[in-house]
C-alpha cells in the first residue's frame, strides 16, 4: 500500500506520516515547503514531492498517481476561522486539486473537516446531524465536502471525510493555549491570562489523532463521515490545570481576561 499525504509537514500530517511509517507503510509526502521538510525525522524514509496545490505543475500528477490513497491535510489560513478567504478562495483551489487527484486515479480519499461544521449546537455532537456551518472556514470545509459527495456520482472513488475536534501536543501552532501556556511558564511570567475557562471541549493528544486518521485511511471499506474525538467533554481550565499538575508547573491564572469566542458554541463534544 502506498499513501500520498498532502501539508505533511504542517502539526498533524507531521505525526501521520510518522503513524504511516510505524505501520511500514509506504508514504509520498507532498508540501509547498520542501525546506521544512527536509527538518523532519521521516525525510529519508518517504518520497517527498515539493508541490503547492495553488500552482502547481499538473505534470505532478503522474506521481501523485502511484498512490493507492490519499489523506489530503493541506489547508491554508489557520486559525484565521472567521476570514472570508476561506470560501471566497481557498474552496475551490482545495477542489480542483481533489478533483484532478480522483480523475488521475486516486480513488480511496481521506480529507479533514472540522467540529466547526456542526454549527453552534451544544453538547453530544453525531455524524449523523446535519451540519450547520457558523463561520468561514467551517462553511468553506463543508462545502467542499458536498461538492466531492456530488463528484461520487460522476466518479466512482471511496471519500472518508474526517471531522477533527481539538488536537494538542508538541509542536501545535502558538496560538493554541497550551502553546501560550508553554510560553508563559518559559517567559517566567507569574500570571496567564486567558478566558474563563469553563467552555467545554473535545480534546485528543495529536498522537491519537494520527492514529485514528490512518485507521479511517486503511479500512478498505469505510466510506462516509467520522468524528476524530474522544467523546469526552473537558473545560479548557481544567486542561490548563491538569498541564500545569503534569509538568509540577505552578502560575496564576487569571481567568475571564479574555472573552469567550463567539465562533463556536460554550459546551461541544464528539461522539460516535
Amino acid at each position: 500500500m502506498k499513501v500520498l499525504v498532502t501539508g505533511s509537514t504542517g502539526f498533524i500530517g507531521n505525526y501521520v506520516i510518522k503513524e504511516l511509517l510505524r505501520q511500514h507503510i509506504e508514504v509520498i509526502a507532498t508540501d509547498r515547503d520542501g525546506e521544512k521538510a527536509k527538518t523532519k525525522d521521516w525525510f529519508g524514509s518517504v518520497r517527498f514531492i515539493a508541490y503547492d496545490i495553488r500552482n502547481g505543475d499538473d505534470k505532478i500528477f503522474n506521481d501523485f498517481q502511484q498512490a493507492d490513497k490519499l489523506i489530503h491535510l493541506a489547508w491554508e489560513g489557520l486559525p484565521n476561522y472567521t476570514e472570508l478567504f476561506h470560501f471566497e478562495d481557498n474552496l475551490m483551489v482545495q477542489y480542483k486539486f481533489l478533483k484532478k487527484i480522483i480523475e488521475a486515479g486516486v480513488k480511496d480519499v481521506s480529507v479533514s473537516g472540522t467540529c466547526f461544521e456542526y454549527g453552534m449546537r451544544e453538547g453530544g455532537l453525531s455524524v449523523d446531524m446535519p451540519s450547520d456551518p457558523q463561520n468561514p472556514y467551517a462553511l468553506a470545509k463543508d462545502t467542499l465536502r458536498k461538492f466531492l459527495q456530488q463528484l461520487q456520482k460522476k466518479i466512482d472513488y471511496k471519500l472518508k471525510w474526517i471531522r477533527l475536534f481539538y488536537t494538542y501536543g508538541e509542536g501545535q501552532s502558538g496560538s493554541s493555549i497550551i502553546s501560550q501556556l508553554q510560553k508563559a511558564l518559559e517567559n517566567g511570567d507569574e500570571v496567564f491570562n486567558m478566558s474563563g475557562g469553563e467552555q467545554l471541549r473535545d480534546y485528543l493528544p495529536v498522537e491519537k489523532v494520527a492514529e485514528k486518521i490512518v485507521s479511517v485511511s486503511i479500512d478498505n471499506e469505510f466510506d462516509g463521515i467520522v468524528n476524530c474525538s474522544s467523546g469526552v467533554p473537558l473545560s479548557v481550565r481544567k486542561l490548563v490545570e491538569t498541564y500545569l499538575k503534569k509538568h509540577g508547573q505552578d502560575i496564576k491564572l487569571n481567568l475571564g481576561h479574555y472573552p469567550y469566542p463567539d465562533y463556536e458554541p460554550m459546551a461541544f463534544w464528539g461522539i460516535e
